[in-house]
């Protein structure tokens, strides 16, 4: 019974009746016909920890039996509000339909499940897709309350572990072989909407295609909030745009590697923020089913552990009014499989158009469908080569809204975006030391409030502060003035205004020797640097930081 259901212990009992008595132990002298048990006879099977006080066993169950115990997934907290909400869609009793008296109900104001599908086409607008949570009510309702219900992950790779014959491409059996997949239009989406919390965050976006006409890629930031106008609806609440080293051109886009992303992520989740967004032809789709498969939904109900993602794309375009407009998508579960799996390819001649790979020697690819109608109007099914991305794509709304939010504060001359170079805007001591001069509110924690300040604090060469910055983040978090102000008597806080206090001083000025020309104080010949005037008192540092492969003096070793 253990290997039959996948039990990795012993961790259950068997009972010939219900109630749980005529316990069948485990023994190898005892066979069926001993104990008197025919084909057909039922036998019950409970796990051991509701067993009785006499089991001693500690429970185990099958990764499908969701109700004995899953995988410990912890869930995202909206994940968990959610699963605890009703759902339903409450009507109010109808004067011309509703026959009956204030208490009572009927077919015309009863409750509806959060999916319905009639009640979401006749929103305004129409609501293509229902919620994710709406379609798990949708598979645990009916009479058994989804009581073995698993979300199971596609995949498009052979099985390991067949010894029934070799490995492909020598052999393929049905045991390991993948099956084929029948594209279809999911029916849900992980996130219902995509809200910007003020204009600000999008337009200093913005501003870098306003002033290269380039393409450029951000990373959102933000939380995870009910989305009420749709039952059960999560939305995607954006905070901050991170611009990670990127070379765009007016067509096309290159990522560079991110030494800084993963303290980015540390940083934006001490805010109580996370990485849910980044801003369609077919190799935007492969990109955007890449993200999401790096940032999987933990979901209890998967035998992995995960189903589908949070993390949506949302594009800056033009509209037909002449205007910049927000639109947001996700990639189906489907195509994050095929993407994951190495199965999809992007055409170069059609970008609307994907293309299933074939079987090689190297990889074993199951076959792609999907269903189109033909020009008589019969639904017929194609082979995905080529494969329209339409099949891939999931429409999701994306807004502002009417009273804006600041997670961050705004200021009329903000800190410099990073990794903005090319428009000649640079994050070092000089710009904060201009940003804290333009900015003399009397509440600190309105002028150190900038996402980008917070992440130069962090992430600088000359101070870095990671260590011992967590609890002014937890101020900007919780919007404490009180703490902000602790953390601004701090060591570190007066170390970095004495960085600054050093920019604006002219005088006096230490001219530095030009590219290739000898010092004075040195024989060896300085590195090819541009002429730079340095304030004296922060001579030394500076030093070490624009010219660190200057040799030590001769005499006595150390920088003069």
């Amino acid at each position: 019974v253990a290997k039959e259901f996948g039990f990795q212990n012993n961790g259950f009992s068997v009972y010939i009746n219900r109630n749980k008595t005529g316990e069948i132990t485990a023994s190898s002298n005892k066979s069926l016909n001993l104990l008197k048990i025919k084909h057909g006879d039922l036998l019950f099977l409970f796990p051991s920890s509701l067993a009785g006080p006499s089991s001693e066993m500690e429970t185990s169950a099958p990764p499908g039996f969701k109700v004995f115990g899953a995988p410990n997934v912890v869930e995202d907290e909206i994940d968990q509000y959610l699963s605890k909400q009703d759902g339903k869609i409450y009507r109010s009793r109808d004067p011309q339909l509703c026959r009956h008296g204030p208490l009572g109900k009927c077919v015309h104001c009863v409750p509806l499940e959060p999916f319905d599908e009639d009640y979401l086409n006749h929103l305004e607008p129409p609501v293509k897709h229902m919620s994710f949570h709406a379609y798990i009510r949708k598979l645990t309702g009916g009479a058994d309350k989804g009581k073995f219900v698993a979300l199971e992950n596609i995949s498009c790779k052979i099985k390991s572990g067949c010894e029934g014959h070799l490995p492909w491409p020598n052999g393929i059996c049905t045991k390991c072989q993948p099956s084929a997949i029948t594209l279809n239009r999911q029916k849900y989406r992980h996130v219902d909407n995509i809200m910007f919390e003020n204009h600000t965050v999008a337009d200093r976006f913005l501003d870098f295609w306003r002033k290269t006409g380039n393409q450029h890629f951000g990373y959102l930031y933000g939380r995870y909030t009910e989305h009420k106008d749709i039952p059960l609806g999560i939305r995607a609440e954006v905070a901050a745009i991170y611009e990670p080293p990127q070379i765009g051109t007016q067509n096309s886009l290159e990522l560079l590697e991110d030494p800084k992303a993963e303290v980015v992520d540390e940083i934006a989740a001490k805010l109580g923020l996370r990485k849910d967004t980044y801003f369609l032809s077919s190799e935007e789709c492969i990109t955007a089913g890449d993200f999401q498969n790096k940032h999987p939904n933990m979901c209890r109900l998967s035998p992995d552990g995960h189903f589908g993602s949070k993390f949506v794309t949302a594009v800056a375009t033009g509209g037909p009014d002449n205007q910049v407009h927000f639109e947001g998508y996700q990639v189906s579960n489907q195509c994050m499989a095929l993407v994951r799996d190495e199965c999809l390819l992007p055409c170069k001649d059609a970008p609307e158009l994907g293309y299933a790979k074939e079987s090689s020697s190297e990889q074993y690819v199951p076959d792609v469908f999907y269903k189109d109608v033909d020009k008589f109007g019969n639904e017929i099914t194609q082979l995905a080569r080529p494969l329209p991305v339409e099949y891939l794509i999931i429409d999701i709304t994306t807004t502002f809204p009417k009273d804006p939010v600041y997670t961050f504060s705004i200021s009329q001359n903000p800190f410099p975006i990073e990794n903005r170079d090319v428009l000649g805007e640079t994050q070092d001591f000089h710009s904060l030391a201009t940003y804290l001069s333009q900015n003399t509110s009397s509440v600190f924690l309105d002028t150190i409030s900038d996402f980008h300040l917070l992440l130069f604090l962090v992430t600088n060469e000359v101070m870095p502060l990671q260590d011992s910055i967590s609890l002014l983040l937890e101020a900007v978090r919780t919007r404490n003035e009180e703490l902000a102000q602790t953390w601004k008597r701090s060591e570190q806080w007066a170390t970095i205004e004495q960085l600054c206090s050093e920019y604006p001083h002219p005088l006096p000025w230490y001219p530095v020797a030009g590219a290739g020309e000898q010092s004075t104080l040195h024989s060896s010949p300085l590195p090819v640097v541009p002429w730079i005037l340095y304030p004296a008192a922060s001579w030394q540092l500076l030093w070490a930081m624009r010219l660190e492969t200057r040799p030590p003096c001769q005499a006595c070793g150390s920088f003069q």
